[in-house]
């Protein structure tokens, strides 16, 4: 069977630590192209990888070298650079949050079904171990009914690890639109959903830019959520966590708590109203403080929907229902309200819009 020829297109951090090791490591993937606006840095990766290099993703879509891209772009190119790739015929993983609104993440969505192509949103934490351990144990009514619950990702910021430092695109208002609740809330917002098995409906947040004077964009941010049954819990992200990264939720349950990704050893812990504590040794979640390389699942993930002509494990559908929290929750902030979270949005001309 032929290889899936892979190009990405940015090459910053999240492409040279998770998407191109990941592709080389992939036995169904021929990588043949980077693609980068900064020409020393592609030029870098290019010789590093033994691929052809490209300043203009255009140039790389029209090339006929590529039958699939990831788009590790800042925020404002996701919609823009996943529907022209769409349309010239190619796969697309996209980074999260997949766009910057609810029309941008449709005409998304709407191009991959007029070109038959596969469309996937890089949220990883659905492969974590921990969390498809717990999903089942909910699932099965292992912990009964699901009561309320409270989720937290926060890290130091991306000015540790993005290759541009403070100067970093996530920093800016016009390339990023949003700060730490796109770059961590929007993984905490798919999470809750995939556990929880039900969506989220109703969203009250405070969104602020309190701990980094030079962003121009939140780095802190605190929600109150609800679900369509009424399970009730909190969401936290920030980039102002001095300490170590915190990735950890707690679910409390009729019959049971789980704790994800709170314990150093355990990544799961599950503490039973009999008081029988349970702990599972699942591995670890991926981490920023890890520096390093690993399996986020996300490629691999991507490779087999293409291979197999199955749908992606997430969906541009599903990528877009966790899009609409985070954007609820801005809208709360501003407004000072609870809002409704709204998930479906008429796409009637905006792929013309978006490609004018």
């Amino acid at each position: 069977m032929a290889k899936v020829k892979v190009g990405v297109i940015g090459c910053g951090s999240i492409a040279q630590n998770r998407h191109l090791p990941e592709y080389k490591m992939n036995e169904n993937v021929e990588l043949v192209a980077v693609c980068d606006v900064n020409e020393e840095r592609v030029n870098s990766v290019a010789q590093q990888y033994g691929v052809n290099a490209y300043t203009n993703y255009e140039e790389l879509l029209t090339s006929g070298t590529v039958d699939a891209v990831s788009v590790c772009t800042p925020n404002y190119l996701h919609a823009l650079i996943s529907i022209a790739a769409l349309n010239a015929g190619i796969h697309v993983l996209c980074e999260k949050p997949m766009a910057t609104s609810e029309e941008e993440a449709q005409a998304m969505i709407e191009a991959a079904k007029t070109n038959g192509k596969k469309l996937m949103i890089g949220h990883n934490q659905r492969f974590v171990s921990s969390h498809q351990k717990a999903r089942q144990l909910i699932e099965d009514g292992e912990i009964g009914k699901v009561y309320c619950f409270r989720t937290a990702f926060g890290h130091g910021g991306p000015e540790q690890w993005s290759v541009d430092g403070k100067e970093s695109w996530f920093f800016k208002k016009e390339e990023a639109f949003i700060g730490a609740m796109g770059d961590l809330g929007v993984h905490k917002s798919d999470l809750l959903r995939y556990l929880l098995g039900e969506e989220i409906v109703e969203v009250g947040a405070f969104v602020e830019t309190n701990a980094k004077d030079f962003a121009a964009v939140d780095d802190n941010a605190v929600c109150i959520l609800k679900t369509e049954s009424g399970i009730i819990g909190t969401l936290a992200a920030s980039w102002a966590y001095k300490g170590n990264e915190d990735n950890s939720t707690i679910i409390y349950g009729e019959k049971a708590i789980l704790r994800l990704e709170e314990h150093p050893v355990y990544s799961l812990v599950v503490q039973y109203a009999t008081g029988e504590v349970v702990n599972y040794e699942l591995g670890k979640i991926q981490s920023n403080d890890e520096g390093g390389q690993s399996n986020s699942h996300v490629i691999e993930q991507f490779v087999h929907s293409i291979v197999t002509d199955e749908e992606p494990a997430v969906t541009g559908e599903e990528g877009l229902k966790s899009l609409a929290v985070i954007l609820a929750a801005l809208k709360s902030s501003q407004t000072k309200q609870f809002t409704c979270v709204h998930e479906e949005q008429p796409a009637e001309g905006i792929l013309q819009h978006i490609n004018s």
